[in-house]
């Protein structure tokens, strides 16, 4: 950003103009990405994800800090993890590490609203799970804390598979009805 788009853009968060709730992790790796400065500007859906996904290239086990709100379960506040993630870009942590602790982070919100919601079985599913640091830690994680992680392997787990999902609940429920 040059100084006057900086100057528009703290306008805009500080007043919460076009601030909008996402349930989408895709725009997270998007944000983590463009802190790092591994990509500000994508030309196709996902691109700064997978950047993101291969600079994460060493080993470790820590993560960020993340909130899951006690007053709505599948509400995750993403705030604690910005702020540390960006104290450790200022403290000159290497990217590679800062990109693999984002990425334990996201495995660690996946148990944490899975324990919140207490079923032991629980589906990944979305373009996110195209990362296979994100999907095989998820699963790794999920079965070390008792629960049954089901995820794609026939179908897209992007918006095809999603997609699919969702017309055989609608089939479901159509006959439902007609049979009621």
């Amino acid at each position: 950003f040059d100084k006057a788009e900086l100057r528009v853009l703290r306008t805009v968060l500080r007043r919460g103009v076009n601030c909008t709730m996402t349930s989408s992790m895709g725009r997270l790796f998007d944000v983590v990405a463009s802190i790092l400065d591994i990509r500000q500007r994508v030309h196709y859906e996902g691109q700064a994800a997978m950047e993101l996904e291969f600079a994460a290239d060493v080993k470790t086990e820590e993560s960020y800090p993340c909130i899951i709100e006690s007053t709505a379960p599948a509400v995750v506040d993403t705030r604690s993890l910005i702020k540390s993630l960006l104290d450790d870009v200022q403290q000159g942590t290497s990217v590679a590490i800062v990109a693999r602790k984002f990425h334990n982070t996201l495995v660690e919100m996946i148990v944490a609203v899975a324990k919140r919601f207490g079923e032991d079985r629980v589906v990944l599913s979305g373009g996110c799970f195209q990362n296979q640091l994100l999907l095989e830690g998820a699963i790794m994680r999920l079965e070390s804390t008792g629960f049954r992680p089901y995820w794609h392997q026939r179908v897209p787990t992007n918006d095809g598979g999603v997609s699919l999902g969702q017309a055989a609940v609608a089939q479901r429920r159509l006959r439902e009805c007609l049979c009621a």
